[in-house]
């Protein structure tokens, strides 16, 4: 059965990619553009994953997965960061922001899918 997943994206290209390759495989998907929107979203949806862009208008993925993780009603939903950075300390600083797993892009969709599939694998 699939799940349902939170795109929180503002690159239009990379949300028509994974919309598709989630579809495809029998996944709902929902879609923000920003992290305001990602937060509306994962309250009203209650998605079983969410993939956070880090580098968004209006409010960027940290401070989005920050608010997520310290609201009850979302605290509990795997967040993967979907990041173009690739520094020494990025992937540190996203999961010590609240991030349960980390892609930097550009990813394979292999990658991608490995990186969802984690979360349900132990479910």
């Amino acid at each position: 059965m699939g799940k349902t997943i939170l795109v929180v994206e503002d690159e239009l290209l990379n949300i028509k990619l994974i919309r598709e390759i989630l579809t495809y495989r029998g996944d709902t998907v929902f879609e923000a553009a920003n992290g305001r929107e990602g937060i509306d979203l994962a309250i009203e949806k209650k998605p079983d994953l969410i993939l956070m862009d880090i580098q968004m208008p209006v409010m960027d993925g940290m401070e989005a997965t920050q608010l997520i993780k310290a609201n009850p009603a979302t605290r509990h939903i795997p967040i993967v960061a979907l990041t173009g950075y690739a520094m020494d300390g990025d992937k540190k600083r996203m999961l010590e922001a609240g991030c349960d797993g980390y892609l930097s892009k550009p990813f394979k969709i292999k990658e991608l899918l490995q990186a969802i599939d984690t979360f349900f694998d132990s479910k």
